[in-house]
């Protein structure tokens, strides 16, 4: 069984960084993809960022693009998502989701393991 663990959300002022991780654990995930997906209060849930497991292909949300970066780290089996120059529509609960097979899908429908989530906070 697939267990994802996000952590390293918080409250951040307008302007400021955090970074998320994403431990996975339970098997090898060389042929799956990782995305991170955020929800605020009433909205659905909405793509974010995905990253091949291998780390070397990656796509985003145009409302991050240039602001986010997503990496991983094969040998801690764990996934981040470095968030820059944050704003207050940034608020949300961020989760980590895993799917077997190609990186770059969209869709929450797609993915098949889901972490808790953490909360991510930006005051303006």
């Amino acid at each position: 069984q697939v267990q994802l663990v996000e952590s390293g959300g918080g409250l951040v002022q307008a302007g400021g960084s955090l970074r998320l991780s994403c431990a996975a654990s339970g098997r090898t995930f060389s042929d799956y993809a990782v995305g991170w997906f955020r929800q605020a209060p009433g909205k659905e849930r909405d793509f974010v960022a995905t990253i091949s497991w291998g780390g070397s292909n990656t796509y985003y949300a145009d409302s991050v693009k240039g602001r986010f970066t997503i990496s991983g780290d094969n040998a801690k089996n764990t996934v981040y998502l470095e968030m820059n120059s944050l704003k207050p529509e940034d608020t949300a609960v961020y989760y980590c989701a895993a799917r077997k097979g190609p990186y770059g899908i969209r869709s929450v429908y797609s993915y098949d393991y889901w972490g808790q989530g953490t909360q991510v906070t930006v005051s303006s």
